[in-house]
């Protein structure tokens, strides 16, 4: 008797996001090169944005703003689903063409080949690929950190749960003001174990604003596995969604062997976007947690046959998602390419030192963010004397500048300057602060 043969309609709902086909030639719009070439590229890219003007943002550590690019890609893909959501669809999961234009900018920005990538909704659906496709057993252990989010937390105690390993929880550093990359890199040496398998870590805490950093960590992993065989090597995964879109480093920097991050804050990508990069032998060790729109995964599983090798198309999870917004995740990482990643980087660390700076240079303000950029980012903790974080930022909002809290305890007040601000709008900033004492 035969197999069972799929309609056509079936065959092409199948086939895989990561499906190896024509693709269109990706490269920045004209626009885009035309904003990085202007004069003052700042406000150029400040105009592509639709952010209220009567206020200084500085929380898009958050959620982003679209830059125009962005907001049309969404608007162009929305009115071809529109018009025809049936042949829109079936022509990217037969070609792969737009969804393959995405993972091709994607793996430009990161230094990374296609196939290596895995297309989620946020950090937080990432890290449950991971964590909850670890292949771990009873008796192996997963580091972490007493700083890493919450998600991260819950996410490895799942793992845990499910697999039987144990998580062990260390500090990096006591004061964040005070947290040294050495420092940090000692102590995380000294939490391994002949039981550790995986390394769990945050690249920027949103905690506290410290950078760790990754590439010591990865050579303190290597180290640790060379004298290991392959079934006991350790992997370096690392939560990287708010230093992606801030630090030039690419994965061939970084050194780490999973990365994830969600794509709709510091890299302009529309909202409900995110992504995973492993190294092939790291994707060996993550089994599916959802069922992939993968072609030859599917048809393996349904119908026999031998099953893909694992990698980032077998590891996206499936589903009919918000296909408008994944499209048009190619035009946030072409705009960060054609602005150029070191200059991107200098601009956030010129405009985060100046404000961290200036805020220190207050009696009244704690500054819980080091003041170097070997240990910090984006993002900038701080409390004003006498005052809630909840109130500094309420009092903030009346002045028209918008801040945010962490949500860890202790709480701190934040902010997270980015390439829509100017230093005029950190100078009004640190006036602001300076008179709520």
């Amino acid at each position: 008797m035969s197999s069972p043969r799929l309609p056509r309609r079936s065959f092409l709902g199948l086939a895989a996001v990561g499906a190896a086909a024509c693709t269109t030639p990706s490269r920045a719009p004209q626009a885009v090169t035309a904003l990085a070439a202007a004069a003052d590229r700042w406000a150029a890219l400040r105009a592509e944005f639709a952010l209220a003007p009567d206020r200084v943002h500085l929380a898009g550590m958050l959620l982003t703003s679209y830059p125009r690019t962005v907001r049309e890609a969404i608007d162009r893909h929305r009115r071809e689903l529109d018009a025809d959501p049936v042949e829109t669809l079936e022509h990217d999961f037969a070609t792969g063409e737009r969804t393959n234009a995405t993972l091709d900018a994607a793996a430009r920005y990161m230094g990374v080949a296609r196939d290596e990538i895995a297309l989620t909704d946020s950090t937080t659906s990432g890290l449950a690929v991971v964590y909850g496709g670890l292949a771990l057993a009873a008796g192996d252990e997963i580091v972490t950190t007493k700083h890493d989010h919450w998600v991260t937390h819950e996410s490895l105690r799942l793992a845990a749960e499910r697999t039987g390993a144990s998580v062990r929880t260390v500090p990096l550093y006591e004061a964040s003001r005070d947290a040294r990359p050495d420092a940090m890199t000692a102590a995380l040496a000294g939490a391994i174990s002949p039981a550790t398998r995986v390394v769990a870590v945050t690249w920027v805490h949103s905690s506290t604003g410290v950078k760790t950093p990754v590439r010591a960590f990865a050579d303190v992993v290597a180290r640790a596995n060379a004298a290991r065989p392959a079934t006991a090597r350790i992997l370096l995964c690392v939560d990287g969604v708010h230093g992606f879109g801030v630090e030039s480093a690419g994965m061939p920097d970084l050194g780490c062997d999973v990365f994830v991050a969600g794509c709709h804050k510091w890299i302009f990508g529309p909202r409900g976007t995110g992504l995973v990069w492993a190294r092939p032998d790291a994707w060996q060790r993550i089994r599916p947690v959802a069922t992939p729109f993968h072609l030859g995964y599917v048809m393996a599983r349904e119908y026999g046959g031998a099953v893909p090798r694992a990698d980032g198309p077998t590891r996206s999870p499936g589903g009919f998602r918000a296909f408008e917004h994944r499209w048009a995740l190619r035009e946030a990482f072409e705009l960060h390419m054609a602005l150029g990643k070191g200059e991107v980087e200098a601009r956030i660390h010129e405009l985060a030192l100046r404000l961290k700076t200036g805020l220190a240079a207050s009696p009244q303000v704690t500054l819980h963010t080091p003041l170097e950029a070997g240990a910090s980012a984006g993002i900038i903790c701080f409390e004003v004397r006498g005052m809630k974080p909840d109130a500094v930022v309420a009092r903030l909002k009346d002045a028209r500048i918008v801040a945010s809290t962490t949500p860890y305890q202790p709480s701190y007040a934040r902010f997270s300057p980015g390439l829509t601000n100017t230093p005029g709008e950190i100078d009004r900033t640190i006036a602001a602060v300076r008179s709520l004492a």
